[in-house]
């Protein structure tokens, strides 16, 4: 399999340098967004949308727990026996949320799969996570994740809510804290679509994704 080029100390710090330049330029742009992002205008959003959770039914505020600020997460529903890799890695890759709640914030899941089936399938991979299901309901289309999924922010002042944000697609990757840390690895991703030297090793993406207890164990 080839490998990097094999340099001198001395080459491999200038090399670095100069890509470190880069990142920080990029860091600069992405904060930039970040402050573009924040002035966003944000428009009403449906308070009495409903939710079944685990106890019961619930509106739209209740999923803010009591903050002002609310992420979610739509996950795809693809039936009753089927489940989207990409989907529960994003869950598997979101960390303890105490960091959020000190900022006024929350961080849930919203599915158009039943209650019964979020609940076993929360049960399976371990998530602890707040979960809730739009099931019957118009929320998924009205974010704007259709049959797909989105990530959207929501501002609740009182007992009004506004969405302020929405992202899907690859916007999801911040999400991802193994895509993050593989983009600094030497084989990145390995995926086609990445830009890398020839020989790398690289397979179609979506192939390799698996529910985190699908993957083959390696021995010890």
């Amino acid at each position: 399999m080839p490998l990097p080029p094999i340099v001198t100390a001395e080459e491999w710090q200038a090399a670095r340098d100069r890509l470190l330049a880069k990142e920080k330029a990029a860091t600069r742009a992405l904060d930039a967004l970040a402050a573009e992002r924040r002035r966003l205008p944000m428009v009403r959003f449906r308070a009495d949308t409903t939710f079944t959770g685990p106890g019961g039914a619930v509106r739209l505020p209740d999923l803010f727990e009591g903050r002002r600020q609310l992420v979610v997460y739509q996950m795809m529903d693809r039936g009753p026996d089927a489940y989207c890799s990409g989907c529960a890695a994003v869950i598997d890759n979101v960390g303890h949320q105490a960091h959020l709640h000190a900022r006024d914030t929350t961080f849930a899941v919203v599915s158009d799969m039943p209650y019964a089936q979020l609940r076993q399938y929360w049960q399976r991979m371990g998530w602890t996570i707040p979960v809730y299901s739009s099931r019957g309901g118009d929320f998924s289309l009205e974010c704007g994740a259709g049959k797909g999924f989105a990530l959207s922010v929501f501002l609740r002042d009182g007992t009004q809510v506004y969405r302020t944000y929405v992202t899907t697609a690859r916007g999801v990757d911040r999400l991802r804290l193994d895509f993050n840390l593989l983009d600094l690895t030497p084989f990145g991703r390995q995926e086609t679509w990445e830009d890398s030297p020839e020989g790398w090793p690289q397979t179609e993406p979506y192939t390799w994704w698996r529910l985190h207890d699908e993957y083959e164990q390696r021995p010890q």
